[in-house]
């Protein structure tokens, strides 16, 4: 079987119908994302086990064939041919091998591009600082931030590290110096990497996803010491974030993190993905800017108190996700039954769209 071609030939249809993802398990057709929704390519047969095998070793390199093995998954970026890169995870199910591939646009796109409020620019100005940008899995976080470093990248003399795993997006350097190091190939972990960018003179450090409390002490820390700092977590909202962060930490040190964090957040961005009613996704987002009124809410751990602060603050550029779900709805850019679905209280949701 000449895999090389068929994967050739699923990957340029994958960019072709401008799909999101690419799935390949065994017993189904290839499978693409679009606009949200899995459509199956019934043009192909049905993937055997050795197809499924044969694709993912054609996507492979020796190295990470082995550590595939060795560890029943793996993550990485694949070049297609100078013209498209994807994100890949491999992974077994039920014996079998199945493929996740996210196809990463070639381009940058920018904060306007995005549909995202203009607000965010403001987080890519301070000098020092944390911003989180938050949500669920393929719901955009890694587009956003490679937004924001970019616009850092065209408009600050600044030396950037980024944290990846695996490298997304690409940057190519305008007016700043850009470092981007993959977990695995060009460092140990996420930990490491961000313990050596205090010896590697850093202004902006972007954090791929903060997944322990090692990572996130010393993101923290770094955002303290005068670097602006970006990064990930799988989180629903402001408040849920600022949670998971101290929750991270022993009890006896979670006041002294609150204290940190009042003192060096800068905001954080909590979004999602809508299916758009003419077709593709449109973000919306929940944005919280780090007011005196909200570090005092970190430092006291009134964190419950958060969002009634984001829904009255909009004057400033703060926005509650139910906000944001409502004005996508009265603009007919999004249905009520996908604003309900998406919300995290569709009770209050239809109070603030009357129905």
């Amino acid at each position: 079987m000449d895999y090389s071609s068929q994967l050739r030939e699923l990957l340029n249809f994958t960019i072709q119908e401008k799909a999101s993802d690419l799935h390949i398990s065994v017993g189904h057709p290839p499978v693409l994302r679009i606009s949200g929704r899995l459509i199956p390519l019934i043009k192909f047969k049905k993937i055997t086990s050795g197809d499924s095998q044969g694709l993912a070793f054609e996507l492979m390199t020796e190295e990470q064939r082995e550590r595939f093995l060795q560890k029943k998954e793996i993550d990485f970026s694949y070049n297609f041919e100078g013209r498209a890169r994807f994100r890949i995870n491999i992974f077994f199910a039920s014996g079998n091998i199945s493929s996740a591939l996210r196809l990463i646009p070639a381009k940058i796109p920018t904060i306007e591009e995005l549909n995202l409020p203009p607000i965010l620019h403001q987080f890519t100005k301070p000098s020092q600082g944390f911003v989180l940008v938050t949500g669920p899995s393929s719901h955009g976080k890694s587009t956003t931030l490679a937004a924001l470093l970019d616009e850092v990248n065209h408009t600050r003399n600044d030396h950037i590290i980024t944290i990846e795993d695996p490298i997304e997006y690409v940057f190519e350097d305008d007016r700043c110096i850009i470092d981007q190091r993959e977990v695995y190939q060009d460092t140990i972990s996420f930990a490491q990497a961000l313990r050596s960018t205090f010896r590697q003179d850093p202004d902006v450090i972007m954090v791929g996803e903060m997944r322990d409390l090692e990572t996130m002490a010393t993101a923290i820390s770094a955002a303290e010491t005068g670097h602006l700092v970006f990064a990930t977590l799988h989180t629903n909202s402001a408040s849920q974030s600022i949670h998971r962060i101290v929750d991270s930490f022993p009890p006896l040190q979670q006041s002294q993190v609150r204290a940190q964090l009042s003192g060096s957040l800068l905001g954080v961005i909590s979004q999602r993905l809508i299916p758009r009613i003419k077709g593709g996704l449109i973000p919306t987002c929940e944005i919280m800017i780090n007011t005196s009124a909200v570090a005092n809410l970190i430092r006291e751990n009134k964190i419950h108190e958060l969002p009634l602060v984001i829904e009255t603050s909009a004057e400033i550029g703060m926005a509650s996700l139910n906000r944001s779900l409502a004005n996508l709805v009265r603009a007919k850019e999004i249905s009520l039954e996908n604003a309900l679905l998406y919300s995290l209280n569709p009770v209050e949701l239809k109070k603030l769209l009357r129905y």
